[in-house]
């Protein structure tokens, strides 16, 4: 569009700071002064009261919008419309809506600094690969796989319903392996501004004002180092008790499904336990604690991985798990014969391990397998049926579960198989909803 074209343009819309009319440069100033026609909110209107022509508050939008048509049909020379908004119309703003109702060669935009940039210029941090996300008249939906996957820095547009202490009800509630600064930025641009960084069960306590933005900060490395291991639960640690990796914070074994693998596992005191793709520890070091006289050896292929195990060990004081840097099967060669294994990953060598860990495991051992995806759950089926029992020769003793103690070591696998759908319930505004994990199949397979 022309330089000239655009001048001519009936609808100008404006974007306004809460410093009001000194926000404008001159040129914009001007023309809400000439407007024929002012339309927004009873705040922004305020701003102007010395404005001369006819003003609309805007409260229903489609009523809103009939009145504009219907003064563009009969647009003279001299007519203006001017709409009055929040900070960049185009970001989250009225903006998207005008251009879906009326032609888009009527509208002209003179975007002000958005409630986001005047956010992160505040607490001084760059925001290009800022997550963004409107929960003003939505919900925080949005926000929950954001905060899952770990996102470093988000910015949350708020309102009425989807408050900052809604949302620190909802980190709470997901029980995230990251924590958070969190920054509530209120009255941006205006005289009463305020900029807080506080704990999020500080916010809960907390009223702040309407006009507010929520920035969320991700500190991988701001667990409490000095965490008093006796604090904790005998079984199922929460999994922001394990520092986690730094690029793929859910990358752990989740609290519900480590309770279900420990429970597969059938452990006994005095037993040596191979954790192979071990992640994080998470698995390796509940099985420490419960059975404290058991040698666990946990065996990861990532330098990450195995720093973090020794990391968390050393946090949570943990003995009895040794840290092993290697990949299976060939790491597995010099460990000691175990009596109980854990597969949580295979690094593509399921099949491998799976051969020799036949060989290795002890007498009345048990294998179970956190399997994720469908490939490998049909590697883990194809390989235990061809060991299993025919069908003929199966009886008690080859499908009884745990195994029953017999004085020779059985030639033939059986296996069962637990499929693990869970959700948890996490707060979305004043509503509770349902929040997947994700499926894991539990394969737990003895000899017999």
């Amino acid at each position: 569009m022309s330089n000239k074209t655009s001048q001519r343009s009936p609808i100008h819309v404006v974007g306004i700071g809460l410093d009001g009319a000194a926000s404008l440069t001159d040129q914009v100033k001007e023309l809400v002064e000439r407007a024929t026609l002012l339309v927004g909110s009873q705040r922004h209107l305020g701003y102007f009261p010395n404005h001369q022509g006819s003003q609309l508050v805007l409260g229903n939008f489609a009523d809103a919008i009939e009145l504009i048509r219907k003064q563009l049909d009969s647009a003279d020379h001299d007519t203006l419309i001017v709409v009055l908004v929040s900070g960049d119309p185009l970001f989250f703003g009225l903006g998207r809506l005008l251009l879906s109702q009326l032609p888009p060669s009527r509208l002209r935009f003179h975007p002000h600094v958005s409630a986001i940039q005047l956010a992160f210029s505040r607490i001084k941090v760059a925001w290009q690969d800022a997550k963004v996300i409107s929960a003003h008249g939505r919900s925080l939906e949005q926000l929950i796989p954001a905060l899952k996957q770990g996102v470093d820095k988000i910015a949350v547009l708020t309102d009425g319903s989807n408050t900052p202490e809604a949302i620190a009800k909802l980190l709470l509630a997901l029980d995230l392996p990251s924590c958070y600064e969190f920054w509530v930025c209120e009255n941006l641009g205006g005289m009463d501004e305020r900029v807080q960084c506080l704990g999020v069960e500080a916010v809960l306590n907390q009223t702040f004002a309407p006009l507010n933005v929520v920035v969320l900060l991700r500190h991988p490395d701001s667990l409490d180092q000095s965490l008093d291991p006796d604090s904790l639960p005998i079984l199922g640690l929460p999994d922001q008790t394990f520092t986690s990796f730094s690029d793929r914070p859910g990358l752990m074994t989740k609290r519900e499904i480590r309770l279900l693998l420990l429970g597969e596992l059938a452990l006994k005191p005095g037993q040596t336990v191979w954790d192979i793709g071990a992640g994080t520890g998470s698995v390796s070091i509940e099985i420490a604690r419960l059975s404290k006289t058991s040698q666990v050896f946990a065996i990861e292929k990532t330098a990450m991985g195995s720093a973090l195990i020794q990391q968390n060990c050393q946090r949570l004081g943990i003995t009895n798990v040794t840290s092993i840097h290697g990949s299976a099967p060939d790491i597995l060669k010099d460990l000691p014969t175990p009596n109980r294994i854990f597969i949580g990953g295979s690094g593509g060598n399921l099949q491998s391990i799976l051969d020799y860990c036949d060989t290795r495991l002890e007498l009345d051992g048990i294998i179970v397998l956190a399997l994720a995806t469908v490939e490998h759950i049909n590697t883990a089926y194809s390989w235990f049926e061809s060991k299993r029992f025919p069908p003929s020769e199966r009886g008690i003793r080859a499908n009884s579960f745990p195994p029953l103690l017999r004085g020779v070591r059985g030639d033939h696998w059986n296996y069962q198989w637990l499929q693990v759908q869970l959700s948890k319930s996490v707060p979305v505004g004043k509503l509770t909803r349902f929040n997947p994990l994700n499926p894991i199949t539990i394969l737990t397979a003895w000899k017999c």
